[in-house]
């Protein structure tokens, strides 16, 4: 019905797959419509989305069958590789309506992979480092402010109020995928400036693999060509 959201998951420790679904009236735009994927650890790596329609069974309870009959309604484009956690929710689909007068669901599948975590603070160095014989790979890098306590002391209120506050940086990874270490300063003047007069932090999501392996490469690319920019 209206609202439900489905889920399975892979009997893999890594990477798990799961396939979110939810729908939506053409009607009332994107009103109440809310899906989420995350990890418990790890990080995202979108396979397959959509937001439309691609087969006339799912979410078809109730509709009349001009709803549902016309199945090669698409719409592609939700940014969710590297987080933690993703909602697929009013702003995601707000944008456009890929098939006027059907009714839509958002279908997505990803994996969950295995990731390390650190966060610096503006003009602090971050140091990445592997053991012997092992390489970087960055997921994501993410440069800005998504709350008022990370890198806070000493601040004054103003400077930390500013939670909305991101901007996806591609050049962590360019700098130190394939490497045994990386260090790279978290500057605007390396990054830009996503919010002026808001203290920043990096957060970074990477992992530390095999240097003879191509397994995570060839996972997270697979994964992000799902992804539309």
């Amino acid at each position: 019905g209206q609202g439900q959201n489905s889920s399975r998951r892979s009997d893999e420790k890594f990477p798990r797959v799961s396939s979110l679904r939810d729908q939506k009236s053409s009607k009332d735009l994107v009103q109440n419509l809310a899906a989420s994927c995350g990890c418990r650890s790890g990080v995202i790596g979108v396979q397959a989305a959509l937001y439309g329609r691609a087969d006339s069974e799912i979410c078809s309870q109730g509709m009349f069958a001009s709803q549902t009959l016309r199945t090669n309604c698409s719409q592609q484009g939700f940014q969710c590789d590297g987080k933690r956690e993703c909602e697929l929710s009013q702003n995601v689909v707000r944008t456009s309506d890929p098939c006027f007068g059907t009714y839509k669901y958002i279908d997505t599948t990803y994996a969950c992979f295995p990731a390390r975590h650190i966060v610096v603070c503006e003009t602090s160095y971050l140091n990445l480092r592997c053991d012997e014989g092992q390489v970087l790979f960055v997921y994501s890098a993410d440069y800005g402010r998504h709350d008022r306590t990370t890198c806070s002391f000493d601040r004054p209120a103003v400077q930390v109020q500013n939670v909305q506050c991101s901007l996806r940086v591609n050049k962590v990874a360019e700098r130190c995928n394939g490497k045994s270490s990386c260090t790279i300063q978290a500057t605007n003047s390396e990054f830009g400036d996503p919010c002026v007069g808001t203290y920043k932090y990096l957060e970074v999501y990477y992992t530390c693999h095999c240097e003879c392996s191509s397994f995570t490469h060839e996972l997270w690319e697979n994964s992000s060509d799902a992804e539309v920019q």
